[in-house]
């Protein structure tokens, strides 16, 4: 029996409700759009026109993948992020809104600061450093990471959402010391990776079997890039500058040790919208 557009994308919800999947409305209207080859609005525009049946073949195959675990975002290769529209793939972590508390409390601190240079390190996709330029017009960005495919990535992001010339990659090394010649910088955010090696296996399927070992893989008790990077990293903020960390559940107070221990010091930390404490942020103090 033919169907409408909006018949595809009702049946779609409805498979994916059933199966108990997250924000059942949300990765229909995706996936129907993405099989489609249809923006939002012209889903919304067409939704009583009728589907081929090759195209209800696709959304179908779709589901099927999503339902065995694949992210929404790796099937159809973007994602939206603090109002951007990013490229993403399994090379990369998915931007979850819990990483918008960190921009928040980043771009609250930039916008008391003149035209200033920013470093998100760990970048993966580049989420938290174009965020920051999109409601920082002032700030001149670089985003770092180790991985060849994130900066690619990053690159691509950087071009779609016109942020050329005022944010630009560059790969680096979060656990060894920074290259000099990447000059200093008035405030490093950064979302680490923070998972404990030995809780990965315990991960959600669509984490654990899809995104980056790599981008999620902090060491033994989750602390390695922030021992790392308030270590070795200090020397690339200017004295008096602010380095804002996104952590883990209950890793809030041992962050903020390691801070101290680096000589760091004003630590605050703030929740998400979940109550969970999300932010550690720290002053770089003078050396004496």
């Amino acid at each position: 029996m033919a169907t409408t557009y909006s018949g595809l994308y009702l049946e779609t919800r409805r498979a994916l409700k059933s199966a108990g999947s997250v924000a059942s409305d949300l990765s229909a209207r995706e996936l129907v759009c993405a099989a489609s080859g249809k923006t939002k609005e012209a889903l919304f525009r067409d939704a009583n026109l009728y589907v081929s049946g090759e195209l209800e073949a696709r959304v179908r195959e779709l589901v099927r993948r999503h339902l065995d675990g694949e992210p929404v975002a790796y099937i159809i290769g973007e994602w939206e992020f603090y109002g951007l529209t990013l490229a993403v793939s399994p090379s990369v972590l998915i931007p979850r809104p819990d990483t918008e508390t960190l921009v928040d409390r980043t771009v609250e601190y930039l916008r008391t600061q003149a035209p200033c240079r920013v470093l998100d390190l760990c970048a993966g996709c580049g989420c938290v450093g174009l965020a920051v330029a999109s409601q920082v017009p002032e700030a001149k960005v670089v985003l770092g990471d180790i991985s060849d495919d994130a900066l690619k990535l990053c690159s691509r992001n950087i071009w779609s959402n016109s942020f050329s010339g005022r944010v630009v990659p560059v790969q680096m090394d979060a656990l060894r010391e920074p290259d000099r010649r990447i000059g200093l910088f008035q405030c490093i955010t950064c979302n680490p990776p923070y998972i404990a090696s030995g809780d990965i296996a315990g991960l959600d399927v669509s984490v654990r079997n899809y995104e980056p070992r790599l981008a999620l893989d902090g060491g033994a008790d989750g602390l390695d890039f922030y021992r790392a990077i308030a270590g070795k990293w200090r020397e690339a903020l200017y004295p008096g500058g602010r380095i804002f960390f996104e952590v883990g559940i209950n890793q809030a107070v041992s962050v903020g040790r390691i801070l101290r221990e680096n000589g760091f010091g004003e630590i605050e930390s703030c929740d998400d919208n979940h109550g969970i404490r999300r932010v550690v942020t720290a002053v770089r103090y003078p050396d004496i």
